[in-house]
């Protein structure tokens, strides 16, 4: 069954959080949409899907009437897997967790390059600084061709990497995210630095994969859904799957050492003692306790291996 996914987000000033917590919830439900949302004082951020193309086309125009944003970017996608199990909103203090609360990205454009200009300052300026700006896993299935990798844990610590990389404060910086979003609240700390010539990838990764597939972008773009990272042409990936150790990107195909399960594993966790062999953290937890002990098969709880 063909499943209709949108990636969207919004700033905007928003009081009585947990009422709107639970309209959005009770219209989600009335229209079968499954995903997360995420609702803070600054606006709204979300993937979502539904199995109905017409009814995820409905809830788009009633956030669209709801909140009175006509030009919501979206980002939208087809899976033939499930994408999510249920719908659920959380409050939190940011949509986008930045470590700036309460700074809000002005109205309209702020140095947003769409893909084509994107394209143009990779291929014609080649001393600007092209930086991603997500975590370590993600861009090690797939980022920008020469793009920096800060290696970080969290986007609170990309400030810290940017300062400790001595880039001359008006040297031409590219930064770029998923869908967009880090980098509208990123590029305004970079800006309150002192960097002065920040530019950023407008809709993110999946908006230039929409418009400019298997040019400057290598590999996949990971999503935080059930089906892990999109290829090329936006499809579900068919390499990665979520490891069952640590919830990583794997790719990594093994044979548990204990049950004989098939399980993919994740680069990390192949190199570590037990999880390297095992399909589960059960697994590697008797495996560690009974070497060479064999068990019954278990049903790992990821169980998104196609």
């Amino acid at each position: 069954m063909t499943h209709y996914v949108s990636a969207f987000y919004h700033f905007m000033p928003l009081t009585g959080l947990e009422s709107l917590k639970s309209e959005i919830e009770s219209r989600a439900r009335e229209l079968e949409i499954h995903g997360l949302l995420i609702l803070g004082p600054e606006g709204i951020n979300t993937t979502c899907s539904s199995p109905s193309q017409e009814n995820l086309e409905r809830f788009k125009e009633w956030i669209i009437d709801r909140f009175h944003c006509p030009g919501i970017r979206f980002k939208d996608a087809k899976s033939e897997q499930p994408p999510f199990r249920r719908y659920k909103v959380k409050v939190r203090e940011e949509i986008c967790t930045t470590g700036i609360p309460g700074v809000m990205p002005p109205a309209g454009k702020n140095r947003h390059l769409t893909p084509d200009e994107w394209n143009r300052v990779m291929e014609e300026e080649p001393d600007a600084v092209l930086i991603d700006t997500r975590n370590w896993y993600e861009y090690r299935i797939g980022t920008f061709r020469g793009a920096l990798n800060p290696n970080i844990e969290k986007f609170t610590d990309f400030p810290t990497y940017i300062e400790n990389q001595g880039i001359k404060k008006d040297r031409k910086m590219l930064i770029f995210c998923t869908g967009g979003i880090r980098c509208e609240k990123g590029i305004l700390d970079l800006e309150q630095s002192g960097y002065t010539n920040v530019f950023q990838l407008e809709g993110g990764i999946l908006n230039y994969l929409e418009q400019h597939p298997n040019e400057n972008f290598d590999g996949e773009c990971f999503v935080f859904d059930q089906r892990v990272a999109v290829d090329q042409e936006l499809k579900p990936s068919e390499r990665y799957t979520l490891c069952p150790h640590c919830g990583q990107p794997a790719d990594v195909q093994i044979e548990c050492a204990r049950c004989d399960h098939p399980m993919t594993i994740c680069p990390e966790c192949s190199h570590l003692p037990c999880k390297s062999v095992t399909c589960s953290k059960n697994c590697a937890h008797q495996w560690e306790l009974h070497p060479g002990k064999k068990g019954n098969r278990q049903i790992p709880a990821f169980t998104s291996n196609r």
